[in-house]
């Protein structure tokens, strides 16, 4: 080969190496949850509102969805129950459902706006109470982590109440409890019904700066997420995590053997599968089931234009 077709040639392979680690760079880059889990066209994560009236009035749809979704799932015992979602505008109130009210019936006008520091009503539905005990719960966790926690959930489900009459966390025997891989606790002590202060911080400590989820000791679950979607998503979830383990526990009794996920996969699964986005998307399915079964988003919002303006 002449000299001057060497001269050429060097700088095109030097190029195309120079493509191909550059190629290699962006087969490297590590692919968020949502990337990693859509073939073709990525999902979206949470969306994003103008205006807050808008965003409040999503939140408070999607927060009657999963209240519908929980009535589907059997979630309800009597009075029971609440879920609070934090004002997207005003970070010092919350939403909570009425006392009193079937779960299978809420729409966003039903919702009542509570400061979180003194239990005022300062807005929503003032035409019933709230739930003092779900006030005390709710008030002290949201107060507890104020940055990361926008919504809690909080019901007497059957099978959270069974497994937490052992108070032992989950074992990792599937892929999908792995969301609460060193991520959820055990309140170990029943104080009775939740009528002082004092209890509900003992709630918000057992809960803890990170965790998810928390099975309270002969009462229920409580769950935690950036939207009412994750905690709602994570709420069911732990349910049924707390049914599988009862029933492995009574085939493992027969001896049958458990096959426990490593703590390396089970790391790994909670880092693809409980990112705040991909838990929102995993949740629209009921969400958006609750909606269709309801008739329309239109039903669920019914109320919201009629309700009062939070004060900060």
């Amino acid at each position: 080969m002449a000299p001057s077709a060497i001269a050429e040639t060097i700088p095109s392979i030097l190029s195309l190496k120079g493509q191909e680690k550059l190629a290699d760079a962006v087969e490297v880059k590590e692919k968020t949850p949502l990337e990693a889990i859509s073939h073709g066209i990525v999902m979206e994560g949470i969306p994003t509102f103008p205006t807050y009236t808008e965003h409040r009035r999503h939140i408070l749809i999607h927060m009657s969805a999963i209240f519908r979704f929980f009535a589907r799932s059997g979630f309800t015992e009597g009075q029971s129950g609440h879920i609070s979602v934090r004002d997207p505008e005003f970070p010092g109130v919350m939403w909570m459902n009425p006392l009193g009210r079937h779960f299978g019936m809420l729409t966003a006008g039903d919702m009542i706006c509570l400061e979180i520091a003194t239990g005022k009503i300062v807005g929503g539905n003032t035409s019933q109470p709230a739930n003092a005990a779900g006030y005390l719960i709710h008030s002290a966790v949201h107060k507890r982590r104020p940055h990361d926690i926008h919504a809690i959930c909080h019901a007497h489900s059957n099978a959270g109440r069974a497994w937490s009459a052992f108070a032992r966390p989950l074992e990792m025997l599937n892929q999908d409890v792995c969301n609460f891989h060193n991520a959820h606790a055990v309140y170990a002590r029943y104080g009775g019904i939740v009528f002082a202060a004092e209890e509900g911080e003992s709630i918000a400590s057992a809960l803890g700066p990170h965790n998810k989820g928390v099975i309270l000791m002969n009462h229920g679950l409580l769950t935690v997420g950036s939207t009412v979607d994750e905690a709602g998503f994570m709420f069911g979830l732990l349910d049924r995590a707390c049914a599988m383990q009862l029933q492995v526990e009574a085939a493992a009794a027969n001896g049958i053997p458990k096959q426990i996920i490593s703590d390396e996969e089970a790391a790994y699964n909670f880092k693809m599968a409980s990112e705040k986005h991909a838990l929102y998307r995993e949740a629209q399915p009921d969400v958006e089931f609750e909606m269709e079964m309801a008739g329309g988003e239109h039903v669920l919002a019914r109320g919201f234009e009629s309700l009062r303006v939070v004060a900060a």
